[in-house]
């Protein structure tokens, strides 16, 4: 009798959550590739006050990625009444037990707690919001991920002016519409990253998995991605840095193939 093929592993459930007061339409695109990565997005929601004109860029790309939109109207001016009710949302979904991660999508501290909270329930959280996002936020999530890197992986360059505005034209772009700015590779850093190989490395020849450097990585700066060094995987990151790091390649007991890195030896 023949054996069942082995069931293909579970992708896990997400909840998208989108504060459209503090995410760009823009990167609509770039973040529903990126969240593919980690699961599926079983619920994806956006919560804003849809009378407002500032919400125009999000309006157009509800209906192609099949986004709820929230209404929340602001009860106070000068309160984000918003936020309000993203978390309990977020807390009803959460009771549910439904799902195995939730994708915030701001740059506003005050979803701080909420990450926290998610997590101790044993959730994994992904945050997505812009290198403003304040420090807390960043650190209380798995892993975040900054949004100008998926706008310059999904936006084409914008194409230099040739004309005057039609009149009536307003020069003035919403949040959400305005082109994706360039990323600027910052420096590679050199000294963490073999800091943590030091760390983790546990034989003899200091060799460590790729896979092993990268979740110790995230797990101590949630922040870190290759793509903010100009490089498109850890792998590529590590192989320009011949200098600090030796990298080789190992046959893995199925048949495969392992990436392996270690601190390059003086004199080597």
């Amino acid at each position: 009798m023949a054996s069942k093929p082995n069931a293909p592993r579970q992708q896990k459930h997400l909840a998208v959550l989108i504060d459209a007061d503090n995410a760009p339409a823009a990167i609509v695109e770039g973040l529903f590739e990126e969240i593919a990565k980690y699961g599926i997005a079983s619920v994806k929601r956006i919560y804003g006050d849809w009378t407002q004109p500032n919400l125009g860029g999000w309006k157009k790309v509800l209906l192609d990625h099949s986004i709820q939109p929230m209404q929340q109207f602001a009860y106070t001016k000068g309160k984000n009444a918003t936020d309000s009710s993203l978390i309990i949302d977020a807390m009803d979904l959460l009771y549910t037990r439904r799902f195995d991660g939730f994708c915030l999508v701001s740059s506003d501290s005050d979803f701080t707690r909420l990450a926290v909270r998610l997590r101790e329930e044993g959730l994994t959280v992904y945050g997505f919001g812009e290198q403003k996002t304040p420090k807390p936020f960043v650190s209380a999530c798995d892993k975040f991920i900054y949004t100008e890197i998926l706008r310059a992986d999904a936006a084409e360059p914008p194409p230099e002016p040739t004309a005057a505005p039609a009149p009536g034209t307003s020069t003035e772009a919403r949040s959400g519409d305005k082109p994706a700015a360039p990323v600027k590779a910052q420096k590679v850093p050199v000294d963490f990253i073999a800091k943590v190989l030091d760390d983790v490395a546990d034989d003899e020849d200091d060799w460590v998995q790729l896979g092993v450097l990268g979740s110790n990585i995230g797990k101590l700066r949630p922040e870190f991605d290759p793509r903010l060094y100009g490089f498109k995987k850890l792998s590529e990151l590590i192989k320009a840095q011949p200098r600090r790091f030796e990298l080789e390649t190992r046959e893995s007991g199925s048949g495969g193939k392992d990436l392996y890195v270690r601190n390059r030896k003086p004199g080597k």
